[in-house]
C-alpha cells in the first residue's frame, strides 16, 4: 500500500510542478481532441518479441487531423518484469487550434525505452524511460498554399512515464473493470532545446476492462500540456482516448 500512495502522490506532484512553472504569463490555446490508438506488444519466439503500436489524433475530436503516429520496435525481456524495446516512429503533425502551423510536417524518431512493471496487492504499476532522436521536417511554401520539404531539424527528448491500474471487484486479471492513471513528463535535452527544456505533460485517467486472452480496452480522459516551441504559447488539451491492448503471441511457444 505503501508503494501505491508513493506512485499516487508522484503522479500528482509532477503534474502540479509543472503546471505551476510552465503557465505564468503565456498564451492558452484551449482545444479538444480525440485518441484512438493500439497498441501491441507481442512475443514471437524466447525473451524477442515485437511492439506495434498505430494511433489516429483527431482535432475536435473526430472532425479533422491533428497526427498520425505509427511507432514499431523490438522487444527483449530480459526478466519477468522488464521489457526493453528498441524501435522507429513516424508521425506526421497537421495544423490545429488557434495558433496552428504553417503547413503539416513529417517526423522520424528512432527511440530507446525501458519498461518496468510492479505490483502492490492487485494494484499493478508500470514505469517507463524514454529516450528518442527526433528528424523533424522543415517546411517551406512551393507555390499555390503548398509546401514542401526544405530540411530536417535534429532533437533529442526524455520521457518519464509512470502508470496505476487498480482493480474492480473481484473477478480474474483477464476478464476485469479497472480504474487506470497515468503521468507522463517529456523533456527537451541537448542540442537544440528551443525556449526551454519543458516540453510537455499528460496527465490520464480511465476505465479499463481486460477481454481475455485477447487483451484489454480502456476509455478515458487526457489533459495534454504542451509548450510551443517559440515560448510564447501554452496549448491546455482536453482529450479523448480510446486505446486498445494487446499481448497476443506471434509463434509457437
Amino acid at each position: 500500500m505503501r508503494l501505491v500512495v508513493m506512485a499516487v502522490a508522484a503522479l500528482c506532484c509532477t503534474a502540479a510542478t509543472v503546471s505551476a512553472q510552465t503557465s505564468q504569463g503565456k498564451g492558452w490555446d484551449a482545444n479538444h481532441n480525440g485518441w484512438y490508438m493500439y497498441f501491441g506488444d507481442h512475443q514471437v519466439r524466447g525473451r524477442w518479441g515485437v511492439h506495434l503500436e498505430g494511433q489516429l489524433r483527431r482535432n475536435e475530436i473526430i472532425t479533422a487531423w491533428q497526427q498520425l503516429l505509427l511507432r514499431p520496435g523490438l522487444n527483449y525481456q530480459p526478466g519477468k518484469n522488464t521489457l526493453l524495446t528498441l524501435g522507429y516512429a513516424y508521425v506526421k503533425t497537421h495544423p490545429y487550434g488557434g495558433y496552428p502551423i504553417k503547413h503539416a510536417f513529417p517526423e522520424h524518431r528512432l527511440y530507446q525505452q525501458v519498461l518496468v512493471r510492479q505490483s502492490a496487492g492487485r494494484v499493478r504499476l508500470q514505469h517507463r524511460f524514454r529516450l528518442e532522436q527526433r528528424f523533424m521536417g522543415q517546411m517551406i511554401p512551393s507555390g499555390g498554399g503548398e509546401a514542401k520539404l526544405d530540411s530536417w531539424r535534429y532533437q533529442n527528448r526524455f520521457r518519464q512515464f509512470l502508470k496505476v491500474e487498480v482493480p474492480l471487484g473481484r473477478k480474474t486479471e483477464e476478464a476485469h473493470w479497472y480504474l487506470a492513471a497515468y503521468n507522463e513528463v517529456f523533456l527537451h535535452l541537448p542540442p537544440n532545446l528551443g525556449a526551454r527544456v519543458f516540453d510537455q505533460n499528460r496527465a490520464y485517467g480511465a476505465l479499463g476492462h481486460g477481454l481475455g486472452k485477447v487483451g484489454k480496452l480502456e476509455i478515458g480522459y487526457l489533459h495534454q500540456l504542451l509548450a510551443h516551441r517559440s515560448g510564447r504559447v501554452l496549448e491546455s488539451n482536453h482529450t479523448l482516448q480510446v486505446g486498445f491492448f494487446s499481448n497476443l503471441r506471434f509463434g509457437k511457444r
